[in-house]
């Protein structure tokens, strides 16, 4: 009689991989299995979409296919900004938030999925009466205000439901896979803005105004969806927290909130938080037109640039992974992301005039790492900034904080190359500085010295080497991925 060959089941065969080949499998605890734990994770990646959606995607089409003016195109990006201050606000209400069902985060969670549906639903029709296509002609002030009203509703409900989520997040992980846990929601968020980027880049090769209609109301049903799986039984109802907090008096915001700036760390960190995030995202906008002006780099060799950005970042989160479960002081982890910054802006900057383009990849790379380590740190910091019951209140201030301060700083960094390079090309600069190249790196050496103003103030946070709490067992995650 034949044998019989039994093929073993796909389930049955990763179950039997070894943990180093599991990535974020140790991110997991008894309170949040991996399945939920990655399922709740899609918040992140929708987040995700709708930044590179606004930010990358529309940026392009509404300037160039739909002819709308680049100054106005630059306001209705950010617009979402204008709303992150709020971020405190929500963490807060999310902290104390009184609900039938003992629930505190999901509400808020829930209430930026439909702000960011609504607002995606819209936004395509609000574009094109915006560009003048619409069939009935209305006033141009109103015009502005529809397309106004759509940037907005999508970017409260980034900022509430990625405050909420990250709030629910820290609640249910347990300390020692916290820091893991921080990892994995960085990740899923970047992998939803380089997958959706890549999408929304094919789908819109051949434009067409129904196409964009159809891409972005598409991404309009797919956040409600994902957002709906990732909000399934996650938070438990809680009657005996209900029952309490009808018994308790409401804490108030402003109360709250001077208690907890009033703590020199807090106060100190989140100028940390501006200042770093200013350091970093002041180039974003010019370094793709750095590369391709002054370095004469093709159109598919600046493309090469998001995907170094990226990889260092990855590499970043993943050793700051390890690094944190392992009882490293995050402070001092932020601070090395900042040193690593400085080389890599040293190498943008001499690129130029050596002719090494090598040197500004490489430089590209440790952009992305030092902002990726720097992110990271500063973001676990946060989560033990305050006490538990308000976690949201302290992860509200600092993606408050992050948020303002790189938006300003992206502001900030293309008018100062327009008017730098403007007064050089003028030579009101003197003879030696009248070339393109001047306003570029008038940026680069300002993001050089925030740099070191930023280490300044991140100086006295970093705990010294014998208050480090002792090194917890060693478990794999991200960082000991191959590479």
């Amino acid at each position: 009689m034949d044998a019989v060959i039994k093929v073993p089941s796909f389930r049955n065969g990763v179950r039997k991989l070894p943990f180093q080949y599991l990535p974020f499998a140790d991110a997991a605890s008894a309170g949040l299995p991996i399945g939920r734990l990655l399922r709740l994770s899609l918040f992140q990646v929708t987040v995700g979409m709708s930044a590179a959606l606004m930010v990358g995607t529309l940026n392009r089409v509404m300037i160039v296919e739909l002819g709308v003016a680049a100054w106005l195109v630059a306001l209705m990006v950010a617009i979402p900004l204008l709303v992150s201050p709020l971020r405190a606000f929500t963490g807060f209400r999310s902290d104390t938030h009184r609900s039938a069902f003992g629930w505190r985060r999901v509400p808020f969670m829930w209430t930026g999925t439909m702000l960011q549906f609504a607002g995606l639903a819209f936004m395509p029709f609000a574009l094109l009466i915006l560009s003048g296509q619409g069939q009935i002609q209305t006033p141009m002030w109103l015009n502005h205000a529809v397309a106004g009203l759509s940037f907005l509703m999508v970017g409260l409900g980034l900022q509430t439901a990625q405050t909420a989520g990250l709030a629910l997040a820290t609640d249910l992980a347990d300390e020692p896979t916290r820091p893991r846990v921080v990892a994995l929601m960085y990740v899923m968020l970047l992998l939803g803005m380089l997958i959706s980027s890549f999408v929304f880049s094919f789908l819109l090769q051949e434009f067409t105004p129904k196409k964009m209609i159809q891409i972005i109301q598409g991404l309009a049903v797919l956040t409600l969806v994902l957002n709906s799986i990732a909000l399934w039984k996650q938070e438990a109802r809680d009657n005996v927290r209900a029952a309490a907090l009808r018994l308790e008096k409401q804490p108030i915001f402003r109360d709250v909130w001077r208690r907890f700036i009033s703590h020199g760390r807090a106060r100190r960190f989140l100028w940390t938080v501006g200042l770093g995030t200013a350091a970093f995202n002041m180039q974003d906008i010019i370094l793709e037109p750095y590369g391709g002006e002054i370095l004469k780099l093709s159109v598919s060799a600046t493309t090469i640039l998001t995907a170094l950005l990226a990889g260092g970042s990855l590499v970043a989160f993943g050793l700051a992974s390890r690094s944190l479960s392992r009882g490293r002081d995050p402070y001092r982890l932020a601070a090395y992301g900042v040193l690593c910054g400085m080389p890599g802006f040293c190498g943008v900057i001499f690129a130029a005039p050596l002719g090494v383009n090598a040197l500004f990849f490489v430089g590209v790379f440790f952009i992305g790492f030092g902002a990726g380590l720097f992110a990271v740190s500063t973001l676990a910091a946060a989560m033990s900034l305050e006490r538990k019951e308000f976690i949201g209140l302290a992860l509200g201030a600092w993606g408050a904080v992050q948020a303002t301060a790189a938006g300003v700083s992206i502001a900030f960094g293309g008018a100062a190359r327009d008017f730098v390079s403007t007064l050089a090309t003028q030579g009101s600069l003197g003879s030696a500085l009248a070339v393109p190249v001047t306003g570029y790196s008038f940026v680069y050496y300002a993001e050089i010295c925030l740099l070191f103003v930023t280490l300044i103030a991140i100086g006295p946070l970093v705990r010294k080497a014998s208050l480090s709490t002792p090194p917890a067992p060693e478990r794999f995650g991200l960082a000991d991925l191959p590479g």
